[in-house]
């Protein structure tokens, strides 16, 4: 489970529940912000809602009366202390839409208060005399708008623990042709060195002119649906960074031959060892784009491809890669629903025994946090059970 959760018994599904600021946070954090996948279905939704709140029914039985939120909160665990069904965020926005400009921004220090009133419940900002807080349940609290100025330092909360992400944000890399396979690659070590690691020199041939900061991959492997056996992206393994310090070149010496003089790297990072042959990317620039945590608007059913790593079987917090990708309208911060097939048994009931094939038992939570065309990769958020490649998955 994740820090925040309210108990082992509710499904982590992570939701910018409580994307709920009064604050417009500045003109660099709404910038961001604005950028966050909000879609038309979800704000219809909010409307709606705001017009008499979520039934109490939708509540947890035990949701508190009043939240302050804590540095090291997440949207992602917040979330599940006030719904039975977290992923319905637009909701919990809508409980608040009159409030609310900016879905996205919740800081530490601000209270949420849970208003419940003619079978229906609302959540507000609690506001202290003369300012943010306080948040004493049955308070009649006067709203007004409020401007909260803040740089855009990250002091708002994140939607899901990023530090369980961010290290996969540059390992999991598919690409969607073998391309890789034609990149530059490294061809020679220092003497005496069969294997890279941090600070030592590596010499590469091909065309290293596009950048100067470099990604070191193993060759890639390509990843296979689990049931039709088609090819949907190739997997490369990340193995770290290096520098360009001086491009190659050809020169032709005295007796007319043509010298090939490979390019000289420094390796900044090693994840893994790096040799001969390894393969070099162009560093991408980081997509810090904020998670938001949402079911998907379509059907949504596939199979996982693969653990991402070594292991034939995965558990919590374990990368997966799924065989559907954005051109099946997969997107990231979706949140799946992972099933575990049911095992075959016997009817011994009746005279003649007879073979049963038992149902499917949903037993995880999944959350899409990368997508390409036609995989996606991601992380266990809760299970019961090991999760293999062909286990499947869907909508929440």
């Amino acid at each position: 489970m994740f820090p925040g959760s309210a108990s082992s018994r509710r499904h982590p599904l992570a939701l910018a529940l409580l994307a709920l600021s009064l604050t417009c946070a500045g003109a660099n954090a709404q910038a961001q912000a604005a950028k966050l996948p909000i879609s038309d279905a979800q704000r219809a939704t909010a409307e709606r809602v705001a017009q008499s709140g979520v039934p109490l029914s939708e509540l947890t039985p035990d949701a508190p009366d009043t939240y302050t939120v804590k540095t090291g909160d997440t949207l992602w665990g917040i979330s599940q202390l006030f719904l039975k069904s977290p992923w319905r965020w637009p909701e919990l926005w809508g409980m608040n839409r009159e409030q609310i400009n900016n879905p996205h921004l919740i800081y530490p220090g601000q209270t949420l208060m849970l208003v419940k009133q003619d079978g229906m419940a609302r959540l507000q900002m609690a506001q202290e005399r003369g300012g943010y807080g306080s948040g004493v349940a049955g308070d009649t609290v006067k709203f007004s708008p409020r401007i909260r100025s803040a740089a855009n330092d990250g002091s708002d909360i994140a939607a899901i623990p990023l530090n369980l992400l961010e290290p996969f944000l540059n390992d999991a890399v598919v690409f969607d042709t073998d391309a890789l396979a034609a990149a530059p690659r490294i061809v020679a070590a220092p003497e005496g060195h069969v294997n890279l690691a941090k600070g030592h020199t590596a010499y590469a041939r091909g065309d290293l002119s596009k950048a100067n900061d470099y990604r070191v991959f193993r060759n890639t492997r390509p990843l296979k649906d689990p049931v039709t056996g088609e090819i949907l992206g190739y997997e490369a393994r990340y193995l770290g960074t290096a520098d360009l310090i001086r491009e190659g070149s050809e020169q032709t010496n005295s007796d007319g031959k043509t010298e090939i003089v490979p390019s000289t790297l420094l390796i900044k990072t090693a994840r893994l060892e790096i040799g001969v042959g390894d393969r070099l990317a162009p560093v991408l620039q980081r997509n810090f784009q904020r998670y938001v945590p949402h079911a998907p608007t379509q059907e949504m059913h596939g199979r996982i491809v693969s653990i991402y790593g070594d292991g034939v079987n995965a558990g919590q917090n374990q990368i997966v890669a799924l065989n559907r990708g954005s051109q099946d309208g997969m997107e990231r911060g979706h949140v799946l629903a992972l099933w575990q097939k049911g095992r075959a048994a016997v009817d011994t009931t009746q005279e003649r025994r007879q073979d049963i094939q038992l149902p499917d038992e949903r037993h995880g939570v999944l959350f899409v946090f990368q997508v390409y065309s036609r995989v996606s990769y991601a992380l266990i958020i809760s299970v019961k059970e090991p999760v293999k490649p062909g286990d499947r998955f869907s909508q929440p």
